[in-house]
């Protein structure tokens, strides 16, 4: 398929498949295939037909589709027998005899007896003599199977080339170079597929060791080990006994040096010091205790005077101690990790060699390109082409979920400016790879640079980017206003995705094989577009859907052993970043229990003081390091590299350390021992990893490595191609790409049959009734998809890791703005509130898996913290009350009393003050995000308790949504000072009126009593100026720039100022008792 012709749009459902080209005479769209036509039901191919043009039928019994190769090898290295009857196949005449065919009479070709296919050429040569005659049979049907593409009138390059047995597959399949042509340590395509059909009636002894499942598979491992280990210490055994230096090489020094790298760990921890970390874990139990002696003291000691205040007081702090817990314990092992990517160039990328180094598929999803702008996208796809990693092991998908032409056709200029940018990142070993952030870069661009050219090649670039800047701004201009008929291609032809809501799914590859070379002579990465179908009626089920898709259609044309996805405004700001995720990846430690491979986000773009917290410091440099130390940090949604497998719903390949139960339950219950009274669940290993409630994957990785000599025992692992199916869809390519661990293609694919699965996979009805999105991918049923996600993998016994290499891995754009801010955390509490909702709440769901406790509670905590809103905003105006009641919370103490509330102040300051030291974060940043946690709680955390509600009880689906007010600000943050009103702003709005309210009513109080008031009188002012502290981000960007309060906020002020004022009255704080006693006496009312 030749990236130059066009793209391909097709619906499975609706059997439609049509090609779309712009260069042709005849440029209308043209049917590719039917797609009901008869394959094969083991490699997906044409069953084609015999020399006399009969369709070709290897079992007369049942007629069980199969091609003549698959027939041909079944009879020589399988059973010999029809996969769904189990009756011995026939010999047929030019098919070489076999063991066992002495007693067929009937077929004799003598001619062709010794015509057996030994060997690639000859195996390569038969199967031309039937491509031949297949071709002669059905020259009509297969003179248009390559389909061209339409890339806006461009010529561009690439192609999906039919895979030719005399050359050696590349890791990333048919998408790949075919230059390189070496061996690498994953399954060799000319292996059949191997996917069986299993007949769950027959006896499952009958398909014995050499099925083409098992047979595959257990090669494929054989590799894996075999190319994991470098070799090494064979070629130098010669020069153990000599002490000259080995020929061909360094001194016996330098190589055996290299010898012992190779073998060292390509990542390391790094414990944090324990004059760090013991006082901070002393700390945190000297405040449990506290915590409970002073909560003690608050519920054995009520005030009667103020019993509904002090009753919610106690409530709340109840539940603030609770909070804490969740939030706190999480962090008890925080570690820090360090990479060796010199460990990893000599184990799998030594120079003068081929890389070893496993492929990946890099997926960047985008909706609406009027709201994520195409240039960022665009960003972020030059920045993934230029990564510093092997071009044949670099695949990326863009996902356009909105199916817009104006995102098609910037991703086709952005291939072509690809071919001069990427060079020129290389040859200069620019960071970072982002023109856009490249070019803003306020630094020394010529520092560490010694090429004389180099500064007249960087003008050059810069004013071909800023050309390219210009084009697609006209996109964007010419998008701004749809035609009334709808888009249309170059060639007159209606654009597929018109409708966003009902259009087919279409594909295009614009870089890729044997073509898409840059100026240099080089290749590129391959760069796919992607638009999934689909059509009303059908749950799409937004990110998370989108995702799923990229899973099934890279699989189908690349296969990448690992995944890797970003937010289209996420872009590699460090080139070695999947070389940093492949030091976890590809470890032989840990690499098969590692689930995903998690970095911190970093943001370009916030203002100096971070007014609104987005830059999330805390979380991510004190949170997520904690949860490292216990079983790896959350999935946070972009910038992580995943394991095909665990996404898959495969169990990790755990060892007998891992199976141990942890320290909590050894101290609680003692460990469990071995032999016929313990827990078979741990102490068989031959079994290796039980199935938990959360997955039944459909093969053991552990189990299949031990070997086959327990074939018998493992007989419950073989699965019918029916119930393959059901769990994975109906695509026998895609089936087939699921047992490849080390990822590639299936074999004996062409370009017809990718195309024809990749339009399959991304039809809209693909998911019915399989297990995707319930057990397997991205996780349906909230729309923070990414912590269900990581919760299904954390509870199948799975591991993350979370790196953070000196340079970022990843920048990305936050909202700066305040009512942006608030409707992006209102979205992650929402999707909280629909887990804590949903069967798969960390509360009950999944307790027979390997989840750590402490993981746990890192999750609950992830689900119940929207709830703290409600006690944080009664207790937030409690201030106000108490001074407006001049009433308190507490009662008077004693010096006794007092020493918990000094105790517990000070652990709470020395607990954030210990944690800022062992992390690194400033207290600027803490502080920052001390107020934004009031701040959230009070307004988006609070309305998404009750939209949560609403969503999932009452099928009441609410959105709030942000117009903007004032837009004309100029400077580098104008965004941060643009008001947008929304309902959000209303509850902390109310809280801060309050609380200023209740302060002026209790200093105007105090003045009128005399001193003795004064003393109480501190403690309430304390807690309001102290929720007024945390509010004050907020009213600085209700007040805007240069303090110009809008108008709503106005309205707002004077209407609460007018309730209170009635409260006010009522109150009456300036009238001193005798004189209320003096009026009522001249009155003669009691009032």
């Amino acid at each position: 398929m030749e990236a130059s012709s066009g793209m391909v749009a097709g619906s499975h459902n609706r059997n439609e498949l049509v090609r779309i080209r712009h260069d042709s005479a005849d440029s209308g769209p043209k049917p590719l295939k039917n797609l009901n036509g008869q394959v094969c039901h083991i490699c997906g191919e044409d069953v084609g037909t015999t020399p006399t043009g009969d369709v070709f039928v290897a079992c007369n019994e049942c007629g069980y589709p199969v091609c003549r190769d698959c027939y041909e090898y079944e009879r020589k290295e399988g059973n010999k027998s029809c996969p769904q009857c189990k009756t011995r196949y026939k010999r047929l005449r030019g098919s070489p005899r076999v063991d066992g065919d002495d007693e067929e009479d009937d077929v004799d070709d003598i001619e062709n007896e010794f015509n057996y296919r030994q060997g690639n050429n000859n195996n390569n040569k038969s199967r031309r003599q039937w491509d031949d005659s297949d071709r002669s049979a059905s020259s009509s049907r297969r003179e248009y199977q390559q389909p061209p593409l339409l890339t806006n009138g461009q010529t561009m390059s690439g192609e999906i080339p039919t895979p030719d047995n005399q050359s050696v597959r590349t890791t990333s399949g048919p998408l790949g170079p075919s230059e390189k042509a070496h061996s690498l340590p994953y399954i060799d395509p000319r292996q059949p597929v191997p996917v069986r059909i299993v007949d769950p009636s027959k006896d499952l002894n009958s398909y014995g060791l050499g099925n083409v499942d098992w047979k595959e598979r257990v090669e494929g491992w054989k590799l894996k080990h075999e190319k994991n280990m470098v070799q090494m210490t064979g070629r130098y055994a010669d020069g153990k006994s000599g002490g000259g230096d080995i020929e061909g090489t360094g001194s016996n020094g330098e190589e055996l040096q290299m010898v012992d790298d190779a073998r060292q760990p390509m990542s390391r921890i790094v414990p944090i010091s324990s004059s760090q970390l013991t006082p901070y874990r002393v700390v945190i139990v000297f405040r449990l205790i506290v915590l409970g002696f002073f909560l003690q003291y608050r519920v054995t000691h009520p005030v009667k005077d103020a019993y509904p205040l002090w009753l919610t007081s106690v409530i709340c702090e109840i539940w603030f101690a609770f909070s804490w817990i969740l939030d706190q314990f999480p962090k008890w092992s925080p570690i820090n990790r360090e990479t060796y990517l010199e460990r990893l160039a000599i184990r799998y990328d030594r120079d003068g060699e081929p890389s070893q180094l496993a492929p990946v598929d890099v997926f960047v999803s985008t909706v609406d390109p009027l709201k994520e702008p195409p240039i960022v996208t665009a960003n972020t796809v030059l920045s993934i082409l230029a990564v510093d990693y092997p071009v044949d092991k670099v695949s990326c998908y863009v996902s356009d979920d909105g199916s817009a032409m104006l995102s098609f056709e910037a991703l086709s200029e952005t291939a072509e400016f690809a071919k001069m940018w990427v060079p020129f990142c290389k040859k200069h070993s620019i960071e970072p790879r982002a023109p856009e952030f490249y070019f803003l870069q306020k630094i020394d661009y010529l520092k560490d640079k010694v090429q004389p050219s180099f500064v007249k090649e960087r003008r050059a670039m810069k004013r071909q980017y800023e050309e390219f800047k210009v084009r697609i701004n006209a996109y964007v201009a010419k998008a701004q206003k749809m035609p009334e008929e709808g888009w249309t291609m170059q060639d007159g032809t209606p654009w597929p995705g018109n409708n966003p809501r009902d259009h087919p799914g279409m594909i295009q590859v614009f870089l890729g094989h044997s073509g898409g070379l840059d100026t240099d002579g080089n290749e590129l990465p391959r760069l796919v577009y992607v638009s999934r179908e689909k059509r009303p009626g059908f749950q799409h089920h937004k990110k998370a859907g989108a995702m799923n898709a990229l899973i099934r259609v890279s699989a189908v044309l690349t296969n990448g052993a690992y995944l890797l996805n970003v937010d289209c405004d996420h872009y590699f700001n460090n080139s070695k970043a999947l070389k940093e995720a492949m030091c976890f990846m590809m470890d032989p430690a840990y690499g098969k229990k590692t689930c995903y491979v998690q970095f911190p986000q970093r943001f370009d773009g916030i203002d100096l003081h971070d007014r609104y917290a987005n830059r999330n410091i805390v979380f991510f440099d004190i949170n997520l390091k904690g949860q490292d130390g216990i079983q790896g940090p959350v999935y946070v949604g972009t910038g992580c590299c995943f394991n095909r497998q665990a996404l898959y719903g495969y169990d990790p390949v755990l060892t007998e350390e891992d199976l141990e139960p942890n320290i909590i339950v050894k101290s609680c219950w003692g460990s469990r021992k071995k032999g016929k009274g313990g827990n078979k669940k741990y102490g068989d290993k031959k079994r290796g990893v039980k199935r938990t409630e959360s997955t039944i994957p459909i093969f053991n990785m552990e189990d299949i490595e031990e070997g086959v000599e327990g074939y018998d025992d493992e007989r419950s692992l073989l699965m019918s191609q029916k119930s393959l199916e059901k769990r994975f869809g109906q695509s026998p390519v895609f089936i087939a790409a699921t047992f490849m661990e080390q990822g590639g293609l299936p074999p004996s694919t062409n370009s017809t049959t990718l195309l024809k699965e990749a339009i399959h996979v991304i039809s809209c009805g693909y998911e019915d009734k399989t297990e995707w999105g319930k057990e397997i991918g991205w996780i349906y049923g909230s729309v923070t998809e990414d912590i269900l996600t990581g919760f299904k993998m954390h509870a199948r016994g799975w591991i993350s890791v979370y790196c953070m290499p000196p340079r970022p891995a990843f920048k990305g754009s936050a909202p700066i703005n305040l009512s942006d801010r608030l409707n992006q955390v209102l979205r992650w509490a929402l999707g909280s509130i629909e887990i804590f909702l949903s069967r798969h709440c960390p509360l009950w769901y999944g307790y027979n898996g390997r989840m750590r406790p402490l993981m746990r509670l890192a999750y609950i905590n992830t689900i119940i913290y929207p709830f703290t809103s409600i006690p944080l905003l009664a207790y937030c105006v409690l201030p106000a009350f108490c001074l407006l009641t001049n009433k308190f919370i507490i009662p008077e103490i004693s010096n006794f009393a007092s020493m918990w509330f000094i105790l517990l102040f000070t652990s709470i300051f020395t607990t954030s003050i210990l944690e800022l030291r062992w992390s690194g974060v400033g207290i600027e940043d803490w502080w920052r995000n001390e107020q934004f946690w009031v701040i959230g709680g009070t307004s988006a955390h609070l309305f998404a308790v009750f939209q949560g509600l609403l969503k999932v009880l009452a099928g009441i689906d609410t959105n709030f949504t942000v117009t903007s007010k004032a837009n004309d600000e100029d400077g580098d943050f104008a965004e941060l000072y643009v008001f947008k009103w929304t309902s959000l702003l209303i509850p902390p709005t109310t809280v801060l009126i309050v609380n200023l309210i209740g302060i002026v009513a209790g200093v105007s109080f105090a003045i009128n009593s005399g001193y003795q008031s004064w003393g109480p009188l501190f403690g309430k002012l304390f807690f309001a100026i102290w929720v007024i502290a945390h509010l004050y981000p907020f009213l600085k960007g209700l007040l805007g720039k240069s303090n110009r309060t809008p108008t709503i906020v106005i309205v707002w002020a004077v209407l609460l100022a007018s309730i209170f004022s009635l409260l006010w009255v009522r109150i009456d704080p300036f009238i001193s008792d005798p004189n209320k006693s003096s009026s009522n006496s001249q009155c003669g009312i009691n009032c």
